[in-house]
């Protein structure tokens, strides 16, 4: 019966503690609420992005950015930018430059999932994107979401993705226990998935069993009449989704000017003056309030909802991409040589 005697394995421990801080308390709170008011769960599909493991950080792992591609091999990519860039820019270390090139090497020949640089594993995880439901709508930001108030459409984004230790036996509070044991047996079991991808799911029950709940991120989604369309992509608060929201809907794409022969702009192309009139007002309508997750205007609903991720873990730590996760694309050289001095040669 007992696989494990003693001790469970980080991957199989769900570590459940209860702070007595006012702050934990009311989150806990919030998330219990939340989770009676949207009890069921849609998934969108699966993300793709890096992680990374130094020698000193082993069994856990720390994610490197967003986590927010929907296809292995732009994960790929971003990782051989990363290591080329690094050989480039931060050693003059012949043999460290001389690991980091052999993997950009192989990421420009090979779909691989993991290399090893001067002693660093690194890793293109996947995790797959959900958001809860109850009463036919989509949750919205909770009041314990960290958030602000800024309307400033050009202020940079922060993150709570990058640099996120992914650690299964990390302690965390009962409704975050729950939740992750409730996501144990997550599979995709519809029928509108092929069959590779239902059978490829199944499997990793088994071979990562674990699961890790990633911070929440928040979208911008146009309400349909039986479904949500993305209007934006992730954000860490919010309010940036809201920003996003408002400069969706005020800087649209400037129609470009006429030139000798080049052709009409599609419709979609073009700037409605009216139309975008009325987008202005409704967006000043919508600042005006605080904190606000729904706008209505000329008959279509937009709507600020939270998007969760979950992240399965093995033995081994993060799933990496499954058999049946399709690229569009495979890899390629995508930056100059350079040798182990640091030299590069461009293309003629």
């Amino acid at each position: 019966m007992d696989d494990h005697p003693g001790k469970s394995p980080d991957h199989l421990t769900i570590n459940v503690t209860h702070r007595d801080d006012p702050v934990f308390e009311v989150t806990e709170a919030d998330a219990f609420a939340s989770a009676r008011k949207y009890p069921n769960i849609v998934v969108r599909g699966p993300l793709f992005g890096l992680a990374a493991q130094r020698r000193g950080e082993r069994p856990r792992w720390r994610l490197m950015g967003e986590l927010d591609t929907g296809f292995p091999q732009m994960a790929r990519d971003e990782l051989n930018s990363h290591l080329w860039f690094k050989a480039k820019d931060d050693t003059e270390d012949r043999a460290e430059r001389r690991s980091l090139l052999a993997a950009v090497a192989r990421l420009e020949t090979e779909p691989v999932n993991e290399v090893t640089a001067d002693g660093v594993r690194y890793r293109i995880v996947r995790a797959d994107e959900f958001a809860r439901i109850g009463g036919g709508s989509l949750e919205p930001p909770r009041a314990t979401d960290p958030d602000d108030d800024s309307w400033d459409l050009d202020a940079p984004e922060s993150s709570r993705t990058k640099d996120f230790v992914v650690d299964h036996a990390a302690a965390v509070g009962l409704a975050e226990g729950i939740d992750r044991a409730g996501l144990l047996q997550l599979s995709y079991t519809a029928d509108r998935f092929p069959y590779d991808v239902r059978a490829d799911s199944q499997r990793a029950l088994t071979t990562h069993p674990g699961v890790v709940l990633l911070p929440t991120t928040f979208r911008v989604v146009e309400r349909k009449e039986l479904s949500w369309s993305m209007v934006t992509g992730q954000h860490a608060t919010p309010q940036a989704a809201r920003r996003a929201l408002v400069d969706h809907l005020t800087r649209p794409m400037p129609q470009l000017p006429d030139l000798p022969d080049m052709p009409e702009l599609p419709a979609w192309m073009k700037v409605d003056e009216k139309e975008q009139a009325i987008h202005e007002r409704a967006a000043k309508k919508f600042m005006a309030r605080r904190r606000p997750n729904e706008l209505l205007v000329r008959g279509r609903r937009f709507e600020v909802v939270r998007a969760e991720r979950v992240m399965r873990i093995g033995p081994d730590g993060p799933e990496r991409p499954r058999p049946s996760d399709t690229d569009d694309y495979g890899p390629s050289q995508i930056h100059p040589l350079m040798d182990e001095e640091g030299n590069i040669t461009y293309g003629t």
